[in-house]
Formats: structure tokens, C-alpha cells, sequence
């Protein structure tokens, strides 16, 4: 996987954990894609000295190690950050027990029952106080293929699940044809690969499958994959799954798939066909309507728009974090990282790494939840 920086890295990743060793900090400065100029990376006076551990969605791994590496630049090696990639269902289970600092998830923690659990209830227990899902990375989905001889791909979301429910098999199917006029398309079998393990990335993408195409994809969204294919762990699993299958496609994170030289399909939800770029992406996230209360940031994505321009596959992975702390000290290392994690310098950063930086409306908000936080 490559891990590019924006300044000098200080520290390698090591099985999804940081140990930060400093070099000085980074210098970098501008107002950045999002276009706020109030928001700057932290000074040294945020630092700290100690240790976080955060889990959950490895859709956000490759935006977490930036900030955590840029981090721990600033704070000249004496603050460590560990991020563990394990999924948002994993991690937000780990938070509630209490065995993280806080946690990254692809959905916001839920607030109806499911197999037992809402999810809001048991953490706000955990805390002593309400959680709060705080947006910090958005991450497009791609719809990625490797399929020899088809550079250009558009995929209208029945066609699309179709694909993933297993009714088209080979990829010169008429459904694809259609959509695609003129294109050379072989009768190579399609060959789907899915998260095995339980995933926000998941969960986007069928609730985008059932918002879009909801007559062709029955099944309720979640975390659990239940179309047809292959599974493989992880975002990276499912990315080198179709790197090495020709006839190969997956939804994965627009990171994994740049870092694995996937193609990535174009999206026609009724208004054109949308290519995936930072500035089409940022689109869809300013359209999102709030859907929590106060501080509590978690967004209700419009995964059906038609708006000309929207690219409609997207996640957004929010840290969820205790409002009041039980342990103030630890509250004041988790302010300080988010607030660099949020910083312009770092959300425009995350674009070279196939990320798409907050929108300024909604990057406003988080630094105001963040500086909430007690």
C-alpha cells in the first residue's frame, strides 16, 4: 500500500499502528480545497504527551496514519497515536467496552435495537454522557474493475445491482451494453468480491444499492454483505482481489482503489454520468441534511440525487467520541489530535491519498463539536 505525505513522514505504520517519532513540524499552510482560512493545522501548544488508541473502519486507515504521522511531527515525537483497522463494527464494539479511546465508524452509531444493542444507548452508558459521531473523512466509493480492453466504464445503479446481486454474469451482458454505446465489451465472467467482515463500507454502498435501485436490490442495507460473490477481509483484501482476477469488480474505498491501479466506474443516477473526483464527491456531502441534535454531527447522505455533477457513492467515517470524558486529561489528547485532524491543512492534504476534504459548511461544525468536547 502507499502512504504518501504531504510533509516529511516521521514514522512507518506497522500493522494498522503508529509510533510516532518527531521531526520537527510540518510547515504547511494555505486554506485548501475545503475553503475555510479559519481552520489551521495545530500549533505545538495542542500537543501532548501520552498515548491514544483509536479502532474501526479501515476505510479511514490510510486518511488516520497522515494525520496521526503529520501529528506526530508537530509534537516532536513525545505524543503516540495507534489506529487499528479492524472495521466500524469491530471498533464501535470495542469503544463500548471501553478498550479504546474512541473509534472510527462508517455509520453513525445506531439508535434502534439491532441483534440486541442500540448501539447510541450502550455508548452513551459507557461514557457517562451522550457519544457524539463527529464527520471527519469522506470517502468515495468507487465502484472498482479490472476488466482487460474496458478503460471506460458507466454503470447506472440497476445495472450496478444487478452486477452485485450475481443476475449479470459476463461483462458483455446487453444491461452493461446499454449504458455503455460503442464500448468493446468481452464475454469475460464478472467475478464480484465483497468485505467478508462486517463493514461500514458495506453498509454505504447497499444503502446506496437500495435508495438508487431499490426495485432491483430488495435486501436492507448493512454491514453484512448479502449479495452474491466472493469475500475477502478488508478493504484491501477485496482491492487486490480484483487487481489479480480479470473480470474482477468490488466497491472499495476511492484510496485502495488509486493505490491499486483499479478502473473505476463512472455513476449515472438519472442526471449524466458522474466521474468520481474530489470536487464531485464534495457535492453530494454539502447536500447532506443534519440528522442528529446539537454537536451529535451524523449526516442523512442523499444516495438517490440526480443532481448533474453529485457523485452519489460515498461514506462518511466519523470518530465517535465521549462529549464528557471520565478522564479529562484523556479528553484534552483526543481534543488536540481532532482538531489537527480536522485542520485545513490536513483535510487538503488527505486529497492526494484519494480522499475528498469536508466541505467548509460542514468542517465549521466539527471544529465547533471538537472544541465542545470536555
Amino acid at each position: 500500500m502507499k502512504i504518501q505525505r504531504f510533509g516529511q513522514v516521521a514514522a512507518l505504520a506497522l500493522v494498522g499502528s503508529i509510533a510516532l517519532a518527531g521531526c520537527g513540524s510540518d510547515n504547511n499552510t494555505g486554506t485548501g480545497a475545503s475553503g475555510s482560512s479559519s481552520a489551521s493545522a495545530s500549533t505545538a501548544g495542542d500537543c501532548f504527551e501520552g498515548t491514544l488508541n483509536a479502532e474501526g473502519s479501515s476505510a479511514q486507515k490510510n486518511a488516520f496514519e497522515e494525520a496521526a504521522a503529520s501529528f506526530g511531527d508537530l509534537c516532536g515525537g513525545k505524543a503516540t497515536v495507534n489506529y487499528n483497522p479492524t472495521g466500524s463494527g469491530a471498533g464501535i464494539k470495542q469503544f463500548i467496552a471501553g478498550q479504546v479511546d474512541f473509534a472510527g465508524s462508517d455509520s453513525a452509531l445506531k439508535t434502534v435495537e439491532k441483534d440486541g444493542v442500540i448501539e447510541a444507548d450502550a455508548a452513551a452508558t459507557y461514557c457517562g454522557s451522550p457519544a457524539w459521531n463527529i464527520p471527519m473523512v469522506t470517502g468515495p466509493i468507487a465502484i472498482s474493475y479490472n476488466v482487460k480492453g474496458v478503460d471506460k466504464l458507466v454503470l447506472t445503479p440497476a445495472v450496478a445491482a444487478d452486477i452485485f446481486k450475481g443476475t449479470i454474469t459476463t461483462w458483455n451482458d446487453p444491461k452493461i451494453a446499454a449504458v455503455n454505446p460503442g464500448a468493446t465489451l468481452p464475454a469475460t465472467p464478472v467475478k464480484v468480491f465483497f468485505r467478508s467482515d462486517e463493514s461500514g463500507t458495506t453498509e454505504n454502498f447497499t444503502k446506496y444499492l437500495k435508495a438508487a435501485a431499490a426495485d432491483v436490490w430488495t435486501d436492507e442495507p448493512g454491514k453484512k454483505w448479502t449479495g452474491k460473490g466472493e469475500g475477502k477481509e478488508k478493504s484491501a483484501g477485496v482491492a487486490e482481489g480484483v487487481k489479480s482476477t480479470d473480470g474482477g469488480i468490488t466497491y472499495v474505498e476511492w484510496s485502495y482503489a488509486k493505490d491499486n491501479d483499479l478502473g473505476i466506474a463512472q455513476v449515472d443516477n438519472g442526471g449524466g454520468a458522474v466521474e468520481l473526483t474530489s470536487e464531485s464527491v464534495g457535492k453530494a456531502v454539502e447536500a447532506a441534511k443534519a440528522d442528529g441534535e446539537g454537536n451529535d454531527l451524523r449526516l442523512k447522505l442523499d444516495y438517490a440525487t440526480k443532481e448533474a455533477g453529485a457523485y452519489p457513492i460515498l461514506l462518511v467515517t466519523y470518530e465517535i467520541v465521549c462529549s464528557k470524558n471520565k478522564d479529562a486529561e484523556k479528553a484534552k489528547q483526543i481534543k488536540a489530535f481532532l482538531t489537527h485532524f480536522a485542520s485545513t491543512e490536513v483535510q487538503s492534504g488527505l486529497e492526494k491519498i484519494g480522499y475528498a476534504p469536508l466541505p467548509a459548511s460542514v468542517q465549521t461544525k466539527v471544529e465547533a463539536a471538537i472544541g465542545a468536547l470536555s
